[in-house]
């Protein structure tokens, strides 16, 4: 029913045929709105209890913005642009030139500045594409609502609600605004992001005090708490920026906690930083020690640095995560967090319900039977009036009750009075109706023994009798007996009144049982395959499901899952956390589990050694899926799932899980690859210039020498993201090891180093090459095997048996003709090359052949000795929320 209120006599509100005028409504109300009476509240917004017209929204929208704490992220392609040159290395480089143009070196100082612009380019068109990218794709999981517009319900984007709109909640919803209740039932809230209260709040219709905090507004709802049960009308008060959790992110910033691959790059970044600082520092005060000019001295060190470093990780690690989520979203499966990607590669155990994962999640209603085992039509008659009336939680057991094909009796004959929703400690619910006789019947269905509690009759052939033991015997043996035959049992039970107006839990007591309704699901076409194919890539299944021990254990036995380990919520429930610890380890099924259970199987998972992924889509798999190191939910799934998972399958099917996992690990192999080129070559390179610059009457290279140089090296590093993965990168889960990274490094950059050695003898002894001759050759040479180098180390196979993709080996090629022919260009002087004699390049072709073949022994005997570490796991107890460890690859 709509009301007029005072405030607003103008306005007339009443049904979708009813004109009324667009308010003009300001913006303000006062503050302590869940204070106010309703009507008044309604006034103060200028708009009704049926909810906003949908022209009216849309000023409201324009005027207030959309709804959401912060506006949409990405920033303008002149942000991103600007943004590559707060990098620390880039800031040395402007430095360099600045020292250049100051005493007087204005060619050196251009060439530099040319090589700044044209890297930051390079940067800033991998970072913008892979930012817009990761745009579209968060759209495609944008969270919608429903709201009351020109009276009707309609779903729209969460974004576009604004105050004045009446929003329809039920359990398993985030509640998008701050807003009081207009009417509920059996409304509970789970308000701990605000207030770290546990437990779920109990919400309904009223005023509070003025002075109230939160936690005593009991009218009032709030942005980003959850439904857990029941059903609620809402009017929106504050939306976005407005809200009191926009104030508390404010005041106190919530942050993700750091994943291994990021701790991994930050490790990484440590490494690097501590031995850029150690060569420079020593190369600079070494040369002006040997009376080598100052500014030549600061640049050639500065030059160093930036050499070392590789400055296209972040925009390399950009470009990787995002095509990499392009592809998994090709695949069905959308990344809402890109470092969620490692992670998803990582994975090694996968936690999951069966439904719609391991069957086919499309349930049947295969019969309907009363006490004694016999079809019963009164049993389907009660259950459909049940299923059909209640607006609570929509489930796929009430679907299959409407939809069933031998049940479509008249139910016009029925009123619906009343209903109890459908909660997660009591597992039923419960419908009160009036039938023509005018005799009123309170129709409860649920789980067979939370059912069963609320009886204390049986309805039978011989009418109603006690429920006594032989009864309850009776009754568990049928549900045994077709639960083992792989049937979802629920019970059925009544109670009939003469007069009531309406019915509370209290009413759920002295019921007669009624009969029994049972499910099919079947296996799911082709899961054995897919769980077979998880375990040839490293992953076991574990599957937690609240169901009863007998359906789990028939269905295990069908997709080829073990049946004999089996825990129940009972016996877990007497394990202490160590105790659990160790039951979880010899353990695949986990049965008739409590949902607050679930996060703490997760959690002895994880502390157990595993990397657990953890696929859920209901109210309470949120926090198994906080807790697990990779959440997995799907795009159906109510909207708390949704915002705890990582990543959303776009179809619950573990095949397109698998496509996932392998994009995962493809995507860190690809990442992995840069960090190994860049250090190896690198690392060798400078070590040899900064040797050679204490012993050589000249500089090795020239500080805009060494700049090109990097520059060139870098360019084919564009194509790292979409090179070919061998299929031995993904058939196991690979984590970080800054240990191997630091072996690696040092292997390769000896090897390199031995090689610019004998380049020097080459040039020195063979070719007695002048300063000029010395350094374009050097330059050349240490181009090439840069280039070579990746094609090396992109594959721990041998380098002829990888194909690398097209682009990655064309830019290779191309870079290596460039880098031959810059001597011989009309611009070399600029750079102070000079052309090369064809013996000299012959020598340093065949160097570089030999380098190739001493790095692909080097890199074998690397792979078989450098990283035989059994792999472990330390609980970061502080901090149990995604965050792993660093581990080492077996």
């Amino acid at each position: 029913m709509v009301t007029t209120t005072a405030d607003s006599p103008d306005r007339l509100d009443g049904g979708p045929g009813e004109e009324r005028p667009i308010s003009r409504f300001s913006g303000h109300v006062e503050a302590a709105y869940w204070s106010l009476a309703t009507d008044e509240l309604v006034g103060r917004l200028e708009t009704s209890t049926s909810g906003l017209l949908s022209v009216d929204a849309a000023i409201r929208l324009a005027k207030f913005g959309r709804n959401a704490l912060a506006p949409r992220a990405g920033g303008s392609a002149l942000s991103v642009f600007a943004r590559q040159f707060r990098s620390p290395l880039v800031l040395i480089l402007v430095f360099a030139a600045a020292v250049s143009a100051f005493v007087g070196e204005g060619h050196e100082a251009a060439i530099i500045g040319v090589i700044v612009l044209a890297s930051c380019a390079l940067s800033f068109t991998q970072e913008y594409g892979a930012s817009r990218a990761m745009e579209v794709l968060q759209q495609r999981i944008s969270r919608k609502s429903t709201v009351l517009r020109d009276s009707f319900e309609r779903t729209v984007d969460v974004e576009e609600i604004v105050p004045g709109d009446v929003v329809c909640l039920s359990a398993g919803n985030l509640i998008p605004v701050d807003g009081v209740i207009l009417e509920s039932r059996d409304f509970n809230v789970s308000e701990s992001v605000l207030t770290g209260e546990t437990f779920p709040v109990v919400k309904s219709t009223g005023r509070s005090a003025p002075e109230a905090g939160i936690a005593q507004r009991t009218n009032a709802v709030f942005t980003g708490t959850s439904v857990r049960s029941g059903t609620a009308k809402v009017l929106a008060v504050a939306t976005g920026a407005h809200t009191e959790f926009a104030s508390i992110a404010e005041a106190l910033e919530r942050r993700i906690p750091e994943t291994e691959f990021a701790r991994g790059i930050r490790m990484f970044g440590y490494l690097m930083t501590e031995i850029m600082l150690v060569i420079v520092i020593l190369v600079f005060f070494a040369n002006v020690m040997l009376n080598r000019p100052f500014v030549e001295s600061l640049l050639f060190s500065l030059a160093l640095a930036v050499g070392l470093t590789p400055e296209l990780l972040p925009a390399i690690i950009s470009v990787t995560l995002a095509r990499g989520a392009r592809t998994m979203a090709a695949g069905g499966v959308i990344v809402r967090r890109l470092e969620a990607i490692e992670n998803l590669g990582s994975m090694d155990l996968l936690c999951t319900d069966k439904t719609g994962t391991l069957t086919e999640g499309v349930i049947h209603l295969d019969g309907s039977f009363d006490v004694e085992g016999n079809a019963s039509t009164d049993v389907l008659l009660f259950a459909r009036l049940n299923a059909t009336l209640q607006t609570g939680l929509k489930n796929p057991l009430d679907e299959a009750i409407a939809g069933a094909p031998h049940g479509q009796e008249d139910l016009s004959g029925f009123t619906k009075i009343d209903e109890i929703p459908y909660d997660f400690v009591r597992k039923r619910l419960s419908v009160a109706v009036q039938d023509s006789k005018r005799e009123q019947i309170l129709i409860t269905k649920g789980a067979v023994q939370n059912v069963l509690d609320a009886c204390g009759f049986v309805q039978g052939s011989h009418g109603l009798t006690p429920l006594g033991a032989t009864e309850r015997k009776a009754i568990d043996e049928r549900f045994r007996r077709w639960s083992a035959q792989g049937y979802r049992v629920l019970g059925l039970a009544t109670r009939r009144f003469q007069s009531k107006a309406g019915v509370s839990r209290d009413d759920e007591t002295e019921m007669a049982f009624a009969g029994f309704l049972l499910f099919l699901d079947p296996p799911k076409q082709g899961v054995r395959e897919t769980l077979s194919a998880l375990a040839d890539r490293g992953i076991g299944v574990k599957v937690i499901s609240g169901d009863n021990r007998y359906v789990a254990a028939h269905l295990a036995e069908a997709v080829g899952l073990r049946a004999d380990r089996i825990m129940t919520g009972e016996d877990l429930s007497k394990l202490t956390k160590n105790g659990l610890l160790a039951g979880v380890r010899n353990t695949d099924l986990f049965v008739e589990i409590d949902p607050n259970q679930k996060e703490r199987i997760v959690e002895a998972l994880r502390r157990s050694g595993h990397v657990v992924g953890y696929l859920g889509d209901g109210i309470n798999d949120a926090p198994a899926l906080h807790e697990a190191d990779i959440g997995i939910s799907v795009d159906t799934a109510v909207d708390v799932a949704r915002e705890a998972a990582d990543i959303i399958l776009l179809k619950r099917d573990l095949s397109v899980l698998v496509r996932g996992v392998d994009d995962g690990r493809k995507t860190f192999a690809n990442t992995m690859k840069y960090i190994s080129i860049t250090t190896s070559a690198n690392f060798g390179n400078m070590i040899s210039m900064a040797v050679a610059s204490l012993y050589l009457p000249f500089l090795p290279l020239l500080a805009k020498q060494i700049l090109l140089n990097n520059f060139l090296s870098d360019i084919p590093a564009l194509a790292i993201a979409g090179d070919n993965v061998d299929v031995d990168q993904v058939r196991r889960p690979r984590h970080w090891d800054i240990h191997f990274v630091r072996r690696f490094m040092v292997s390769f950059g000896l090897v390199s180093s031995l090689f610019d050695f004998a380049t020097f003898a080459f040039l020195l002894l063979a070719v007695h090459a002048t300063a000029a001759t010395f350094q374009t050759a050097w330059f050349v040479e240490s181009v090439l095997t840069e280039l070579a180098i990746v094609l090396v180390v992109r594959t721990r196979r041998r380098l002829w048996r990888s194909r690398p993709s097209l682009l990655l080996a064309g830019l290779a090629v191309g870079v290596g003709v460039v880098a031959i022919a810059i001597p011989f260009a009309p611009f070399a002087g600029w750079f102070g090359f000079v052309p090369l004699a064809t013996p000299v390049l012959a020598g340093l072709l065949a160097i570089t052949a030999l380098y190739v073949l001493v790095s692909e022994l080097t890199k074998s005997w690397l792979f078989d000795h450098g990283s035989r570490t059994k792999p472990s796991r330390k609980t970061a107890a502080s901090n149990p929320h995604r965050a792993a460890p660093i581990r080492i690859p077996g």
